[in-house]
């Protein structure tokens, strides 16, 4: 059994099974590979992979468990390599970020300016997508970081840490009926279209239970997983906005927002990174200009928590800025 071996079963298994794809992103043959996963399988006496002729079809129950371990030898292998890294250069390296749009384009540029500024050997990568592809990302080692307000919690090999809490304000047209009430209430805001983020985006199940607390059923029109978007489609007049304070700017001066804090609880955003994962000068130092609580000393105390319970009671009480 060759480290390369499990490294081709692994990088196939996340090209959708696609062993041509497998060989450009790897920079080499697709015979090649197909001629040490045969090996392997030889070798353990197991199928990985299922065959329909020349094609792979799916991933063998035998495959999946040993896809997992292979998973977590790549993992140690990676962080052999980062350790390497940190003695021999501490102030160069490649840092992965998987995010959704919102923090992308709202809450991180300040942060990632100021990193790259101090470390311009770091090569940065920012991956966007669901909350839950970000989990994966993190989860699976394509992502170093995960920074989201949702599912970061379904995943149990990750270690989250708060960032800091947000609220939520209506995004309507100047004329809008709305703009003359003295005090929104849930109940007028239910009476209108509602365009907001897709569900499992952006702390959208606050935004559900607060309609469902008060018995009410918002018609949601449209969602998208971009504020940018959303605001599109409120100019359009499809709807009233529902969408995270960061996300209004100055360029949105031809529409009103208005303040939701007190119809939708606050939502709190997260920045996560797998268990055993080797943490380099420069990613405490990310972690630390992302949120300036999170000290050194603290992430290593999460990283080190015995139980997801544990980190939790590492935070109560912490109060946390509001974006």
């Amino acid at each position: 059994m060759k480290l390369q071996q499990l490294r081709y079963i692994w990088e196939v298994a996340h090209h959708d099974l696609n062993v041509s794809a497998t060989a450009q992103s790897l920079y080499t043959s697709q015979p090649g590979i197909s001629k040490q996963i045969r090996l392997l399988e030889d070798e353990l006496g197991v199928e990985i992979f299922a065959r329909s002729g020349k094609h792979l079809t799916r991933v063998t129950p035998a495959g999946e468990a040993i896809l997992k371990t292979a998973g977590e030898i790549m993992r140690k292998v990676e962080n052999i390599k980062q350790v390497a890294q940190e003695f021999s250069n501490d102030k160069k390296g490649s840092l992965a970020i998987a995010t959704t749009h919102t923090q992308a384009r709202y809450a991180l540029p300040p942060v990632i300016k100021s990193f790259i500024a101090r470390y311009p050997e770091v090569s940065l990568h920012m991956h966007q997508g669901t909350p839950m592809q970000i989990s994966e990302m993190a989860a699976d080692g394509t992502a170093d970081f995960a920074i989201a307000t949702e599912a970061l919690e379904l995943f149990s090999d990750l270690v989250m840490m708060p960032v800091y809490r947000w609220n939520r304000c209506l995004l309507v047209p100047r004329d809008h009926p709305l703009c003359q009430m003295s005090k929104l209430e849930l109940e007028e805001v239910a009476k209108y279209p509602i365009v907001t983020y897709v569900f499992g985006f952006t702390g959208r199940s606050k935004l559900d239970e607060a309609f469902l607390e008060k018995g009410l059923s918002p018609k949601v029109v449209f969602t998208a997983a971009d504020a940018d978007v959303i605001k599109t489609y409120v100019r359009l007049g499809l709807g009233i906005g529902i969408v995270a304070d960061m996300a209004v700017d100055e360029e949105d001066e031809d529409l009103v927002a208005l303040d939701a804090s007190e119809l939708f609880e606050s939502s709190v955003t997260k920045i996560g990174f797998r268990k055993g994962i080797f943490l380099r000068g420069f990613m405490y130092e990310f972690i630390q200009q992302f949120a300036p609580h999170l000290t050194r000393e603290l992430v290593d105390q999460a990283a080190h928590a015995a139980s997801r319970a544990e980190v939790d009671e590492l935070f109560a009480g912490l109060e946390l800025p509001v974006y």
